[in-house]
Protein backbone atom coordinates (compact mmCIF):
# COMPACT_ATOMS: atom_id res chain seq x y z
CA UNK A 1 0.00 0.00 0.00
CA UNK A 2 1.27 3.46 -0.86
CA UNK A 3 1.51 6.08 1.85
CA UNK A 4 0.51 9.74 1.80
CA UNK A 5 3.21 11.51 3.80
CA UNK A 6 2.10 14.55 5.78
CA UNK A 7 4.01 17.83 5.82
CA UNK A 8 4.88 17.21 9.48
CA UNK A 9 7.05 14.24 8.49
CA UNK A 10 8.60 15.96 5.48
CA UNK A 11 9.50 18.92 7.71
CA UNK A 12 11.28 16.66 10.19
CA UNK A 13 13.21 15.01 7.38
CA UNK A 14 14.17 18.21 5.59
CA UNK A 15 14.95 20.49 8.51
CA UNK A 16 16.78 18.25 10.97
CA UNK A 17 20.31 16.93 10.62
CA UNK A 18 20.63 13.17 9.99
CA UNK A 19 21.99 12.65 13.52
CA UNK A 20 18.64 13.81 14.90
CA UNK A 21 16.37 11.70 12.69
CA UNK A 22 13.09 10.59 14.16
CA UNK A 23 11.49 7.20 13.66
CA UNK A 24 9.08 8.85 11.22
CA UNK A 25 11.97 10.28 9.21
CA UNK A 26 13.62 6.87 9.01
CA UNK A 27 10.30 5.42 7.88
CA UNK A 28 10.01 8.09 5.17
CA UNK A 29 13.46 7.10 3.89
CA UNK A 30 12.35 3.46 3.70
CA UNK A 31 9.10 4.36 1.93
CA UNK A 32 11.07 6.37 -0.62
CA UNK A 33 13.39 3.41 -1.20
CA UNK A 34 10.36 1.17 -1.68
CA UNK A 35 8.71 3.63 -4.11
CA UNK A 36 5.61 3.89 -1.92
CA UNK A 37 5.38 7.66 -1.24
CA UNK A 38 2.26 9.45 -2.45
CA UNK A 39 2.05 13.24 -2.78
CA UNK A 40 -0.67 15.81 -3.32
CA UNK A 41 -0.19 19.40 -4.46
CA UNK A 42 -1.34 20.90 -1.17
CA UNK A 43 1.41 19.07 0.73
CA UNK A 44 3.98 20.07 -1.91
CA UNK A 45 2.87 23.70 -1.46
CA UNK A 46 3.18 23.48 2.34
CA UNK A 47 6.68 21.98 2.09
CA UNK A 48 7.89 24.65 -0.33
CA UNK A 49 6.26 27.57 1.46
CA UNK A 50 8.63 29.52 3.65
CA UNK A 51 11.86 28.29 2.07
CA UNK A 52 14.17 31.27 2.45
CA UNK A 53 16.59 31.37 -0.44
CA UNK A 54 15.77 31.08 -4.11
CA UNK A 55 18.52 28.51 -4.69
CA UNK A 56 17.39 26.41 -1.72
CA UNK A 57 13.82 26.62 -3.02
CA UNK A 58 14.87 25.44 -6.49
CA UNK A 59 16.85 22.50 -5.09
CA UNK A 60 13.99 21.38 -2.87
CA UNK A 61 11.42 21.86 -5.64
CA UNK A 62 13.51 19.82 -8.03
CA UNK A 63 13.99 17.00 -5.51
CA UNK A 64 10.28 16.88 -4.72
CA UNK A 65 9.50 16.53 -8.41
CA UNK A 66 10.55 12.89 -8.04
CA UNK A 67 7.15 12.42 -6.36
CA UNK A 68 4.30 13.02 -8.80
CA UNK A 69 1.05 14.41 -7.44
CA UNK A 70 -2.04 12.27 -7.16
CA UNK A 71 -4.49 13.67 -9.71
CA UNK A 72 -7.40 15.22 -7.82
CA UNK A 73 -10.90 15.88 -9.09
CA UNK A 74 -14.10 17.45 -7.81
CA UNK A 75 -15.08 14.28 -5.93
CA UNK A 76 -11.91 14.58 -3.82
CA UNK A 77 -12.86 18.10 -2.73
CA UNK A 78 -16.45 17.05 -2.06
CA UNK A 79 -15.18 14.14 0.05
CA UNK A 80 -12.86 16.53 1.91
CA UNK A 81 -15.89 18.67 2.80
CA UNK A 82 -17.75 15.56 3.96
CA UNK A 83 -14.76 14.61 6.14
CA UNK A 84 -14.68 18.12 7.59
CA UNK A 85 -18.40 17.99 8.38
CA UNK A 86 -18.22 14.54 9.96
CA UNK A 87 -15.29 15.52 12.16
CA UNK A 88 -16.79 18.88 13.11
CA UNK A 89 -19.96 17.07 14.21
CA UNK A 90 -17.72 15.11 16.63
CA UNK A 91 -15.96 18.26 17.85
CA UNK A 92 -12.77 17.78 15.83
CA UNK A 93 -11.13 20.63 13.95
CA UNK A 94 -8.55 20.53 11.18
CA UNK A 95 -7.24 22.43 8.20
CA UNK A 96 -8.51 22.19 4.65
CA UNK A 97 -5.28 20.39 3.74
CA UNK A 98 -5.83 17.89 6.56
CA UNK A 99 -9.27 17.01 5.26
CA UNK A 100 -8.11 16.90 1.65
CA UNK A 101 -5.50 14.36 2.80
CA UNK A 102 -8.25 12.38 4.54
CA UNK A 103 -10.36 12.38 1.37
CA UNK A 104 -7.46 11.28 -0.84
CA UNK A 105 -6.54 8.58 1.66
CA UNK A 106 -10.08 7.21 1.73
CA UNK A 107 -10.75 7.43 -1.99
CA UNK A 108 -7.40 5.96 -3.08
CA UNK A 109 -6.84 3.58 -0.17
CA UNK A 110 -3.63 5.26 0.93
CA UNK A 111 -2.37 5.11 4.50
CA UNK A 112 -1.19 8.39 6.07
CA UNK A 113 2.18 8.86 7.77
CA UNK A 114 2.05 11.82 10.13
CA UNK A 115 3.23 13.15 13.46
CA UNK A 116 0.10 15.32 13.75
CA UNK A 117 -1.98 13.92 16.61
CA UNK A 118 -5.19 15.36 15.08
CA UNK A 119 -5.12 12.52 12.56
CA UNK A 120 -5.71 9.96 15.31
CA UNK A 121 -9.08 11.62 15.97
CA UNK A 122 -9.82 11.89 12.26
CA UNK A 123 -9.00 8.19 11.86
CA UNK A 124 -11.47 7.20 14.59
CA UNK A 125 -14.28 9.19 12.97
CA UNK A 126 -13.51 8.54 9.32
CA UNK A 127 -11.94 5.08 9.35
CA UNK A 128 -8.60 6.25 7.95
CA UNK A 129 -5.61 3.97 7.95
CA UNK A 130 -2.60 5.56 9.58
CA UNK A 131 0.77 4.13 8.58
CA UNK A 132 2.72 2.90 11.59
CA UNK A 133 6.46 3.16 11.78
CA UNK A 134 7.93 -0.32 11.33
Amino acid sequence: MNVLVDTSVWSLALRRPPAHRSAETAELVELIREGRVAMIGAIRQEILSGVRGAEQYRKLRDRLRAFGDEALDEADYEEAATCFNQCRAKGLQGSNTDFLMCAVSLRRRLAILTTDKDFFGFARVLGLELHEVR
